[in-house]
């Protein structure tokens, strides 16, 4: 049984719940295209770097700190709601497969209030702290001026698409009286 978004459930709670559905859908897609930008920019900056030292020993200069600081965090960080979203993400259930479906689904549902706790945490620190990047105009220790604040802000965007995302698994676990 697949979960359709258009479908009213339980009354016009569950049209709301599916608005909110889409927009978060459509927010985490959004992210993940721009996720995979950064991975085909780091492909091509990395081959670019690669081939430019095969051919002429001289590199392109800022690849590694390019590589770390923006196009791994922004790879990473901006595809977890995402993939929270599409259940993806890896989850050990050998055991609770195994019990009554009350059960799976209280365990979820204590899984989803502990996972909004523990990334609505982590989206408000990260906030925190990619404003203090962005105040002081964070750099870091370089052979040239490399600002990393930008890539700061990658951190509470995925942060809060996966909140978001936790949310709308949960809303959409309860009205089916299921575990995802």
């Amino acid at each position: 049984m697949s979960f359709n978004p258009d479908q009213d459930i339980s009354g016009s709670g569950a049209v709301q719940s599916n608005f909110l559905y889409r927009a978060v859908s459509w927010l985490n897609t959004a992210f993940l295209v721009v996720s995979a930008v950064f991975v085909v920019l780091m492909m091509i900056h990395v081959t670019a770097d690669v081939l430019l030292r095969t051919i002429s020993d001289y590199g392109i200069t800022g690849t590694l700190e390019v590589v770390s600081y923006y196009y791994m965090v922004c790879a990473i960080f901006l595809a977890f709601g995402y993939v929270e979203l599409q259940n993806q993400h890896i989850r050990v259930d050998l055991f609770v497969q195994q019990m009554p479906r009350s059960a799976q689904v209280f365990l979820y549902v204590l899984a989803c209030l502990a996972g909004l706790a523990f990334f609505g945490l982590l989206a408000w620190q990260s906030t925190l702290d990619a404003i203090r990047a962005t105040k002081s105009s964070e750099t870091i220790m370089s052979n040239f001026l490399f600002y990393v604040w930008p890539s700061r802000w990658a951190l509470p965007i995925g942060f809060v698409g996966c909140v978001l995302s936790v949310l709308c698994n949960l809303m959409k676990s309860l009205t089916r009286w299921r575990a995802l």
